[in-house]
């Protein structure tokens, strides 16, 4: 069983960078493609970012594309997700989540593990 823990999560004013961490229990995290997520209140979740285990391909939501960067530390099989230039309408819980799959990476039901969530709160 993949385990997922997800931190970093805070109050930020917009403008400001928060970064946020997903620590894989999976010894075999370089084969699993990464995604993140998000669901803001009376929404449903949204994609905000995937990476494809087999080929590293990234993909971006055209929401946060140039303000958010990702990174991979594969020594402590963690995955960053650093957000800058942030907004109110950022304002979520984030999730991250696993899957051994590579395919239809930008859907919720393509992942079979994933985190408690953080919230993030952006104001205004």
């Amino acid at each position: 069983q993949v385990q997922l823990v997800e931190s970093g999560g805070g109050l930020v004013q917009a403008g400001g960078s928060l970064r946020l961490s997903c620590a894989v229990s999976e010894h075999t995290f370089s084969s699993l493609s990464m995604g993140w997520f998000r669901q803001a209140p009376g929404k449903g979740r949204e994609f905000v970012f995937a990476i494809s285990g087999s080929s590293g391909t990234p993909i971006w939501a055209t929401t946060v594309k140039g303000r958010f960067t990702m990174s991979i530390n594969s020594a402590k099989n963690t995955v960053y997700l650093q957000m800058n230039s942030l907004k109110p309408e950022d304002t979520a819980v984030y999730y991250c989540a696993a899957t051994p799959s590579n395919v239809r990476l930008t859907s919720t039901s393509s992942y079979n593990y994933w985190g408690q969530g953080t919230q993030v709160t952006v104001s205004s």
